[in-house]
């Protein structure tokens, strides 16, 4: 019966729908398994990365005592915030990162520089990153005096207080988080799905990832269409990550700095 509803939903569909275009008529495992795993992991992210929900969600199935060593490892941090946001991070490092890499490594049985994570790629296009950041340096500071921009960032304010090291400490795990989302995007999607796609594989990552912008600014959410499709040709040009990572930590600490400026604390 199950046999039966999966042959008739997808096996004959993928069939009909192959069969007019250049493709193999052949069901793809690997990509379906990408697909539903990239699709599991935003849910998942967009949700328990925020540490209210997870409390919530503990409370509601009765597990009340890791709810309390949670809220007494938050009430004991000397810095909340920070607190939250590390945890944020652990989330999109686990689902972005971890959980990809154990499909790949387990399941595929491939080779992790097959999705990126080769350096070799990024030497050969420096150029384009020093380009690229050139161009986006006066979009960024254009932007940052806008209201929504400052009401965003930085996303760790160090309002009343040194850069050293609460803030210090923030941009470190934000360069991890923008290592996890890099792979994630460009790396087990793209590369994972691009023999069955191609170069349109570019604009099937392009949709998740301009979504996970939805709650930011409109001009931003807007430059991650175009970003994620540029991001997307260079990695799949050079067949590494690091192009885009070095890039995307770039800007962001740039965001970071100059809404810092606006907002007056190096006059302080």
């Amino acid at each position: 019966m199950l046999k039966q509803i999966w042959n008739t939903i997808f096996v004959n569909t993928f069939n009909e729908v192959e069969s007019q275009t250049l493709n193999s008529p052949k069901l793809d495992k690997k990509v379906i398994t990408i697909l539903i795993v990239v699709s599991f992991s935003l849910v998942f992210i967009q949700y328990f990365g925020n540490f209210q929900f997870l409390i919530s969600s503990l409370k509601s199935i009765q597990f009340t005592s890791v709810v309390d060593l949670l809220n007494t490892l938050q009430s004991s941090s000397s810095n909340i915030r920070l607190f939250q946001l590390t945890y944020w991070v652990s989330i999109i490092v686990t689902f972005y990162f971890i959980i990809p890499v154990f499909i790949i490594k387990i399941f595929f049985k491939d080779k992790l520089s097959d999705y990126g994570l080769s350096p070799k790629g990024f030497f050969k296009s420096y150029k384009i990153y020093v380009v690229f950041f050139l161009f986006m340096v006066p979009l960024i500071l254009f932007v940052s005096t806008t209201e929504s921009f400052q009401n965003k960032y930085p996303f760790y304010n160090p309002e009343g207080e040194s850069l050293y090291p609460n803030f210090l400490i923030w941009q470190c795990l934000y360069l991890i988080q923008f290592f996890a989302l890099e792979f994630f995007f460009r790396g087990f999607i793209i590369h994972g799905i691009k023999k069955r796609f191609g170069f349109y594989s570019i604009f099937i990552m392009m949709i998740p990832y301009v979504m996970i912008h939805f709650q930011k600014p409109m001009p931003e959410t807007i430059g991650a269409i175009f970003a994620g499709i540029i991001l997307g040709a260079l990695s799949l040009k050079s067949r590494s990550i690091w192009l885009g990572v070095a890039i995307h930590y770039s800007v962001a600490i740039t965001m970071d700095l100059a809404a810092l400026v606006q907002k007056g604390y190096f006059d302080q």
